[in-house]
């Protein structure tokens, strides 16, 4: 074999080699973002949890503590998918009551929490959205009527959120009011604009 034909075998497995390693390299990051981009789409943690609220049906399993649970205080070792949010819905009944874990943990914020993680679990009075009142034409105040029926007509002053409240007693169900009348930007509602309620 003469050093030519080496040389003219090694080029094409040269070749070969970079289709490979290029076709690879493709893959790698078409997995890298896809992966990324279905993170962004997933909530982990009560950060959000306006965006995605949780029942209490759908995260309590049947051997946990009830809500308001007599033994409380205690000290709860966090389990994979746990967040603030629901750990709160499973003790207390009211994912509200997340401020509470926070506040007795020394946590700054909703952060998202780590698998294995030990929280105290302080006893506390279970928390309920709160109804805000809304001032009369007059100068006095009004509590906010709840809205019965499907359909809302908004008025000056209104927001997603206060709608929610009055509609379902609970603010962070906005995000079902905004995906049911498919809005493009929820924080953007004018008086005069019908919604409608699922109900």
């Amino acid at each position: 074999m003469t050093i030519k034909n080496i040389l003219k075998g090694l080029k094409l497995a040269e070749g070969a080699i970079s289709v490979v390693l290029g076709t690879l390299v493709v893959v790698v990051i078409g997995l890298l973002l896809f992966n990324y981009f279905r993170g962004i789409n997933r909530i982990t943690g009560p950060s959000l949890p306006f965006l995605r609220p949780e029942t209490p049906s759908s995260i309590t399993p049947a051997n946990t503590p009830s809500p308001v649970s007599s033994e409380l205080p205690i000290t709860y070792k966090t389990e994979k998918g746990d967040s603030l949010w629901k750990i709160a819905l499973r003790f207390y009944g009211s994912g509200y009551n997340w401020v509470d874990i926070a506040r007795e943990n020394g946590l700054k914020g909703p952060e998202k929490i780590l698998a294995g993680q030990e929280l105290r679990i302080p006893k506390a009075e279970v928390r309920q959205p709160v109804v805000q009142a809304t001032e009369t034409a007059k100068g006095g105040l009004l509590a906010a009527e709840p809205i019965g029926g499907t359909e809302y007509t908004v008025v000056k002053g209104d927001s997603l959120w206060k709608i929610a409240v009055r509609a379902y007693q609970d603010g962070f169900k906005w995000s079902q009011i905004a995906k049911a009348n498919k809005l493009a930007n929820p924080n953007l509602i004018h008086p005069g604009n019908v919604l409608k309620l699922v109900r």
